[in-house]
């Protein structure tokens, strides 16, 4: 089927249940390079990107400037430590709906992550989510969300052949995500319960609790999509 909306998945806690792994293996990994004052509050930062979290801690420790020349490093780290933990589960529903927006709609899909780009296909492989390694984007190479996304969709154009997508729905499952969406002047979807009450003090249209419960020609009349 040609082509001519998009979708932007988040990954950790949208399509994986990983945000604990996640976090274990990137504060394991910043012991592991001598970051040892570690700022846990992860509301606090100005980007909520491994890249950017990682940068700050980084000049907090060692006094000097972080530049992306550290990350194999320190990505090699994270994915070894990832690697130790509990495999990755799906979030409900996840894999399917990847397959239905491939197979049965007009929408082309892509992944823009605040992880890393190993641990993020880790995860992925992990939870058994079919994937396009061409349309994903990670903070393996950008420090802010709206980098990370404008960067998927251009993958996603390039990739399926849409100079201008028609629609584009972000779904992600943190008041950030919502955020980059509204910056970026996109259809936001949320997902998962956590932080819903943030979701609706922000005017959020559409939620889901899991792929489960995902009613598409619903979240497209919430949008006003149709």
């Amino acid at each position: 089927m040609r082509k001519k909306n998009l979708i932007v998945f988040d990954i950790d806690d949208t399509l994986t249940k990983s945000e604990n792994q996640h976090q274990t293996a990137f504060v394991e990994a910043m012991l592991g390079i001598g970051i040892t004052e570690i700022n846990k509050d992860w509301k606090s930062y100005k980007n909520m990107t491994d890249s950017y979290i990682l940068k700050k801690n980084f000049e907090r420790n060692f006094h000097k400037e972080f530049n992306f020349s550290a990350m194999p490093q320190f990505e090699e780290k994270m994915t070894a430590h990832l690697c130790s933990l509990p495999e990755t589960e799906e979030i409900a529903g996840a894999g399917a709906i990847i397959n239905f927006f491939m197979k049965e709609t007009d929408y082309a899909i892509c992944f823009a992550t605040g992880s890393l780009l190993e641990p993020a296909l880790i995860k992925l492989q992990q939870a058994k989510i079919n994937f396009i390694p061409d349309v994903i984007e990670t903070a393996s190479s950008f420090y802010t969300r709206e980098e990370i996304v404008t960067s998927a969709i251009t993958k996603a154009s390039n990739y399926f052949g849409v100079e201008n997508f028609e629609n584009i729905i972000s779904v992600g499952d943190g008041i950030w995500d919502l955020r980059t969406a509204k910056n970026l002047n996109l259809h936001f979807l949320g997902i998962r319960n956590k932080n819903l009450s943030d979701f609706k003090e922000e005017g959020i249209k559409s939620h889901i609790e899991d792929w489960s419960s995902f009613d598409f020609k619903k979240v497209q009349t919430e949008l006003g999509i149709i």
